[in-house]
């Protein structure tokens, strides 16, 4: 049984190209940097003495910088290639990151994060468009789901690492965040080969359009991503002040709870996509959405850490069943003419819904009650799974995840 084990997980790993790894491994280096925005509010606070005002309006210029990141990104993606785009975010968004640890004024701090926004998040979509490119329809889900698993990995070490050093200097947090930026870069700039291995007549047809119908569903299908995106942003607003007031969770508690998901993340996401090459995948969308919802809608209704870490168990199911195949969804109907456009549309549905989320579940969770908020959330991916079921039975024939084209 464990040989058979084994044998899966190498099975799920085997097969992607050279360049998948080192997408993912560029991903990996950069998130494991990500420390600066977590702790911005603390920084602006107890060392420029900022108020918690000002701090928030820092945060928000960041989003706002996000949502333009997301769009520019893919804008450019389609003019200048996904390659030129990561270099230029890597490039630009370390070095803002270093120039940032050294302004003290309060305009300064909106601008430096304003473009922090714009340069990180446009990241996104040629990271995206380029892991697209690389990976034949048949394995492209598993190298998003490799992206997310390095992605994952390096958001989990980021804050720990930042924390650290926080409490030793905060001028080194931007230091360590900007120069992770440019080892990815370096890393980009060494090893990676646009277009490496893919054959002529491959890439001849990865730029053919998609059917027609596959690509006027791509409105539909963002505007459920941001439906999705609503509950997720709920993760670093409202749930961990429910945890802590309901559950009596200190930080390091919710901290262990969030990590438990990277870990189901890391140990079975990639082995569940490969075991499900062959499903529909719309359909599995709409399980993932589903069991999103029911996580968050689960958790008011018992007590203690075990449970706590079911709930969450439930809802990181539905993660790994709908983000990286969406994703792939986006890719398939899409074609190297307008893919980075897409991706970027893709990015900007999640930024939206980041910006807004933490709004509207306030609101939600201090004027009417915690249960609504989260039996909300379960109503919400009750919907998303009616929407991606329905757009299941569209039937337009564009949509390929694990099968091969025919």
């Amino acid at each position: 049984m464990l040989l058979r084990a084994f044998s899966f997980y190498r099975e799920a790993y085997s097969g992607l190209p050279r360049n998948a790894w080192l997408l993912a491994l560029v991903q990996f280096v950069n998130r494991s940097g990500s420390m600066v925005l977590f702790f911005l509010t603390l920084y602006l606070t107890r060392k420029l003495g900022f108020t918690l005002a000002q701090a928030g309006r820092a945060v928000s210029v960041f989003g706002v910088g996000a949502l333009l990141g997301a769009w520019l990104g893919g804008v450019l993606c389609d003019r200048l290639g996904a390659t030129a785009v990561q270099r230029l975010s890597l490039l630009l968004g370390g070095l803002n990151l270093i120039a940032m640890g050294y302004m003290a004024s309060h305009a300064a701090i909106l601008v430096t994060a304003f473009l922090q926004g714009v340069f990180s998040e446009a990241l996104l979509p040629g990271n995206t468009t380029a892991m697209a490119r690389e990976c034949r329809a048949e394995i492209r889900t598993r190298g998003f789901a490799l992206n997310r698993l390095a992605a994952n990995l390096g958001v989990t070490i980021g804050p720990v690492v930042g924390g650290y050093l926080a409490m030793w200097n905060y001028r080194a947090l931007f230091w360590v965040d900007g120069l992770t930026s440019l080892a990815a870069l370096a890393i980009f700039t060494v090893f990676f080969k646009a277009g490496h291995g893919r054959p002529a007549a491959e890439a001849a047809k990865a730029t053919a359009a998609p059917p027609a119908t596959g690509t006027r569903l791509l409105p539909a299908i963002f505007i459920l991503v941001f439906g999705i995106g609503l509950i997720f942003s709920q993760l670093f607003s409202t749930f961990p002040l429910y945890m802590h007031a309901a559950f009596g969770f200190a930080e390091n508690r919710i901290g262990q709870l969030l990590a438990i998901n990277t870990v189901i993340i890391v140990l079975f996401e990639m082995v569940l996509l490969h075991g499900l090459k062959n499903a529909a995948p719309l359909k599995v969308i709409a399980l993932g959405t589903l069991l999103t919802g029911l996580g968050f809608a689960l958790t008011p209704l018992g007590r203690g850490f075990a449970y706590a870490s079911l709930t969450v168990a439930v809802w990181t199911a539905g993660e790994m069943l709908s983000l990286p195949l969406l994703t792939t969804e986006i890719a398939n109907r899409s074609h190297e003419g307008n893919r980075g456009r897409h991706m970027g549309w893709f990015g900007v549905s999640f930024s939206l819904a980041w910006m807004l989320g933490p709004l509207a579940g306030s609101a939600v969770y201090s004027r009417v009650s915690p249960l609504a908020l989260w039996l909300g959330c379960g109503g919400l991916g009750l919907l998303l799974a009616l929407g991606f079921r329905w757009l299941a039975g569209a039937g337009d024939g564009a949509s390929v995840v694990g099968r091969k084209r025919r």
